[in-house]
């Protein structure tokens, strides 16, 4: 199972959900458990989501906000 991580940063940002492969690179069914958490936070559609890649491509992770606030990090 993935790490899975929910923080606040700052009084300005909204609580966001923080997702990472469980090795060095995330796999897709681990792609697919951070859409049904993020689905699960209700998340919206329309929401940007971040990523850091490797430096192959991969990605290593994943991170959405979850309700209103800043859409930055």
């Amino acid at each position: 199972m993935a790490a899975v991580r929910l923080a606040r940063q700052y009084d300005r940002m909204a609580l966001s959900l923080t997702f990472s492969g469980e090795g060095k690179d995330m796999t897709f069914d681990e792609l697919e458990e951070f859409v049904k958490q993020a689905r699960e936070g209700n998340v919206q559609g329309d929401r940007n989501v971040y990523a850091e890649l490797s430096t192959s491509g991969k990605v290593k992770e994943l991170k959405v906000r979850l309700g209103e606030g800043r859409d930055d990090y």
